[in-house]
């Protein structure tokens, strides 16, 4: 006889969430399933060294005991299913790492959404993160409704580093997209490129270089709300972009230049397909390929 803590509400939200997330299936599931046995079954008590040795099959029981327990009883496992087809379509799996997906997780109690996922972007900054789903969206081509999926790897570095992870498990296709600066990770990539992948240096400089000092201007002037009118030459003084404003938010008193933010602010300041320029209507041409 099992002896659980309830999950709370929030608890089994940040499961879900986790469990939905793009990442290695075997890893996410042993993990979640983990925090959760170790976390919330009373009795019996398992040590971590023990969780690490079980089968798969009893975590997943056990597991899914605890995330039901408290949740309306059903029997439909329609979404499970789902989910066990999905992660296949993206991942090459174990018969092991099948066992964690041939649970009884009781989801319809629960609000989930299994969306689907044809490609797998590799950019190297958050600009590229929250910036390029919009021009693409102006370009007609919708990631969600395509499937794309795009992961900020944090530097031209960890990109490799994403891409190898990926090569050996991934069934779908990756477009990777490099800062100018990325030839030597170029070539650490290129032999494990597959058939289906993509990739994309930028001509110069960083993503940042290549959005038009219109939109630039625009977005800047919105930040100074009026106080002060952003002039061509405040842009023009070489040198990548990304320089350029760091040193134009000192200079003029806003707060320190952040990419993240500053990537959301052109984003809310973006009004047509005029604003998209030529290289990333390449870029976003070449995904859609």
């Amino acid at each position: 006889m099992l002896k659980i803590k309830p999950l709370t509400k929030e608890q089994i939200n940040i499961i879900i969430d986790r469990l939905m997330r793009f990442k290695e299936t075997e890893a996410k599931y042993l993990r979640v399933f983990k925090d959760v046995v170790a976390g919330n079954l009373i009795e019996p008590k398992f040590k971590k060294s023990e969780l690490d040795e079980m089968d798969y099959g009893q975590l997943r029981d056990l597991a899914q005991e605890v995330i039901n327990f408290g949740l309306e009883s059903s029997v439909d496992y329609t979404i499970n299913r789902e989910l066990e087809e999905h992660e296949k379509s993206l991942f090459k799996l174990s018969p092991d790492a099948e066992k964690l997906l041939q649970n009884k997780i009781n989801y319809a109690a629960v609000p989930v959404q299994v969306r689907g996922i044809n490609k797998l972007v590799l950019a190297e900054g958050i600009t590229e993160e929250i910036l390029l789903p919009e021009f693409a969206r102006l370009c007609r081509y919708d990631f969600g409704e395509n499937g794309v999926h795009i992961i900020c790897a944090g530097g031209k570095n960890q990109v490799v580093k994403y891409f190898y992870q990926y090569a050996e498990s991934l069934k779908i296709p990756m477009f990777v997209l490099f800062d100018s600066d990325a030839a030597q990770n170029l070539e650490e990539i290129r032999p494990k490129l597959r058939e289906f992948d993509r990739v994309h240096v930028l001509k110069s400089g960083e993503f940042e270089d290549l959005l038009p000092l219109s939109l630039i201007k625009r977005t800047l002037n919105s930040l100074l709300k009026n106080f002060y009118n952003v002039k061509d030459e405040d842009l023009h003084v070489g040198g990548q972009m990304t320089k350029v404003l760091e040193e134009f938010f000192r200079r003029h008193g806003l707060s320190e230049f952040k990419k993240a933010g500053f990537a959301q602010a052109v984003r809310n300041n973006i009004l047509s397909d005029a604003d998209v320029s030529e290289e990333i209507v390449h870029i976003i041409s070449r995904l859609r390929g």
